[in-house]
């Protein structure tokens, strides 16, 4: 089978030939249709991830079709453990240290694999797994969203920020944005926010509690110097909710503003497999479409991973197996 395989550490992928993997004992063989890229494969390729192994074949995410014909879709938080609360020393995400969905084949365990939405093209389904997951324990487990109320994504535009930004408004929540791109800003008013912020512009969290009145939630992934900036908008015993830190680390964080507003500060990553099933469900339920950015061969992976070093994208990166 082809592949993309990460040979060493800050090289570019390989497309190559190799061995269809076994699929014994209570594993299944998958054919896969499509994979997407996530932040985590680039991570790894250059170097910045713990545990890193190669050669490997990189990929998180993966839709196909099992060897008896069912369309499925996979789970890539293995063995999260008994506790929901926080993942158990075991847990780890496909793609590393297990060969991910970079190839045509996939060997992983039954209960990993699940039916893959029906409304879903492979390439929407491809796009879901792992931020999907991020998003709804974010959203639903960790920031206790309910309908109505003000909820504000940072960073629109990466596939985390932007299942959160469609489940909040599938919910009905009140949905504002930031973004340092017009472009994004302008796309995400197209698909429902209420408003759209620049978080480069000074003092941006002061101008988003002014026009806002406050957020009740807010799901962040950037953290760094902006991260001060959101406590400035966060309404009285708001919720912010943190998954990365594309920026680095927080400085400039006055606990005053913590106490006195009686904020909850809470961080998140992937999810358990109850949850996995219920963002399937509400993904079902609202007929929610994931955002693709673009799609290319398998043997364009090194294009794609470009694509996504770029930051210029709005959705999720794919790799479509279906193209020649």
């Amino acid at each position: 089978m082809k592949s993309l395989t990460l040979e060493k550490i800050k090289s570019k992928l390989t497309y190559k030939e190799v061995p269809i993997p076994d699929a014994s004992g209570n594993n299944r063989l998958i054919r896969l249709r499509a994979a997407a890229i996530n932040h985590r494969d680039l991570y790894i390729q250059q170097g910045l991830y713990p545990g890193i192994k190669t050669p490997i074949i990189l990929g998180s995410d993966g839709a196909g079709m099992t060897e008896d014909g069912q369309e499925v879709i996979i789970n890539p938080a293995f063995d999260w453990g008994d506790n929901p609360d926080f993942p158990d020393k075991s847990f780890t995400i496909l793609g590393l240290p297990h060969n991910g969905t970079f190839a045509e084949y996939l060997s992983v365990p039954h209960k990993q694999i699940y039916p893959k939405p029906k409304h879903l093209s492979f390439e929407e389904a491809a796009a879901l797994p792992l931020a999907g997951l991020t998003a709804y324990r974010a959203l639903f487990t960790k920031g206790w969203i309910k309908a109505g109320q003000k909820v504000l994504i940072s960073g629109v535009g990466g596939g985390v920020a932007l299942f959160a930004f469609q489940f909040a408004l599938a919910l009905g929540a009140e949905v504002y944005v930031t973004s340092g791109s017009a472009e994004k800003r302008a796309k995400a008013l197209e698909m429902g926010a209420k408003a759209a912020f620049d978080y480069k512009e000074a003092d941006f969290g002061k101008r988003i509690g002014k026009e806002t009145g406050g957020i009740q939630l807010i799901i962040d992934s950037a953290g760094g110097s902006g991260f001060a900036e959101l406590t400035k908008c966060a309404a009285p015993g708001a919720r912010i909710v943190t998954y990365g830190g594309t920026r680095g680390k927080i400085n400039n964080l006055s606990p005053q503003i913590i106490f006195w507003k009686q904020l909850h500060i809470l961080g998140t990553s992937m999810g358990n497999d109850t949850e996995f099933a219920a963002m399937l469900e509400f993904v079902n339920q609202h007929q929610i479409h994931p955002v693709i950015d673009s799609a290319w061969k398998l043997s364009e992976g090194n294009k794609a991973f470009a694509r996504m070093e770029q930051g210029g994208q709005f959705g999720k990166v794919v790799l479509d197996m279906k193209r020649p």
